[in-house]
């Protein structure tokens, strides 16, 4: 199994290179960032400068979306960064959740997201594709290679990851909600006449190393209550749209925001966010890795048996460099054993 990083692009920018630095050193394989244009600093200037600092990583969105970028844009972005650094780009990318509405719009349908996972790829690799009535192509990328990995959590959009994703990407490491996501994909995916093991599979929530005490663990937990919000937000677009019982999605996933009443985007995936309160601790500690160095890796073999290629770190609390130092030390040579961190 990978282990990547999901960083904000919080000013300054040289401090989000430098953490990507140092979870190269440490042995990550991916730097993932927020892509929220109005929140956070321009994720693809620094993608420039991440690559330039590092040798290795690969590095992209989690995520982007079909609505706030341009595709044939988001497609020469990405194949000048494989120019300049080799093929070490990766598109994840959504419907549309902070990007958008934080501009007062809604997310993008199915139906644009499809097309534009095909305009984006097939221009990023090279190929021509049709906009509108243009076939485009770039002719100098023809070296340039992206996989193009979709964030999904309902019933449809996990279907359309199957059929069309190069990888998908599911926002939550609880083991039984990652097994029903994972199976719909790959049951889509074979559906489709696709090779359901074809598709990268990979898993990004918060993670938080504890000393094993109680206040330790209650401290971690409050440091990551803002992403049952974050997540939150999906799942009330998943319940508006399929109704209380979510069209088959696991209670597990939809039960626990009865009690949300509303979302202030100005605090997204920020610690001690106040519309993430009503989330509980066991909600947290399902979502989320929390615990000492041998509860993550317990959770982490978990997932890994269920199919995952890939665990990726929300790094946003208050114990960034220690966090990444203890997957460096304890966790991630236990994962993948032939990486050692190289501080």
């Amino acid at each position: 199994m990978d282990i990547g990083v999901v960083l904000q692009c919080n000013p300054p920018a040289s401090r989000v290179v430098d953490l990507a630095r140092q979870a190269e050193t440490h042995g990550f394989s991916h730097v993932w960032t927020f892509d929220s244009h109005l929140l956070w600093q321009e994720p693809y200037v620094i993608y420039s400068q991440i690559l330039a600092a590092t040798r290795r990583v690969t590095v992209g969105p989690m995520v982007t979306n079909p609505a706030t970028r341009d595709w044939t844009v988001t497609a020469s972005t990405f194949a000048t960064l494989n120019d300049m650094f080799g093929n070490r780009t990766v598109c994840g990318i959504g419907r549309g959740d902070s990007a958008v509405r934080a501009l007062g719009g809604k997310p993008t349908t199915l139906a644009a997201l499809r097309e534009s996972i095909e305009v984006i790829r097939n221009l990023a690799n090279g190929r021509s594709a049709r906009v509108g009535e243009t076939t485009v192509q770039f002719p100098w990328a023809e070296r340039s290679q992206l996989e193009v990995w979709v964030a999904a959590y309902g019933p449809k959009a996990l279907e359309l990851t199957g059929q069309v994703a190069d990888g998908f990407i599911l926002q939550l490491a609880d083991p039984d909600i990652a097994a029903w996501t994972i199976g719909r994909v790959r049951a889509a995916a074979e559906q489709a006449g696709r090779d359901p093991d074809s598709i990268s599979i990979c898993v990004a929530a918060p993670a938080y190393v504890t000393d094993g005490t109680d206040a330790g663990l209650e401290h971690a937990r409050d440091q990551c209550r803002w992403f049952g919000g974050m997540v939150g937000n999906h799942v009330a677009d998943i319940v508006a749209r399929y109704g209380g019982d979510g069209g088959g999605v696991p209670a597990a996933l939809t039960d626990y925001i009865a009690a949300r009443t509303g979302y202030d985007y100005n605090e997204h995936g920020r610690a001690g966010n106040s519309h993430a309160e009503f989330v509980p601790n066991e909600v947290i500690d399902r979502f989320c890795l929390l615990g000492t160095p041998a509860d993550h890796i317990a959770k982490l073999k978990e997932l890994e048996a269920l199919g995952v290629d890939q665990f990726s770190v929300y790094l946003q609390h208050d114990a960034k460099a220690a966090t990444l130092e203890a997957y460096g030390e304890s966790i991630i040579p236990q994962i993948r054993p032939s990486v050692t961190a190289t501080s």
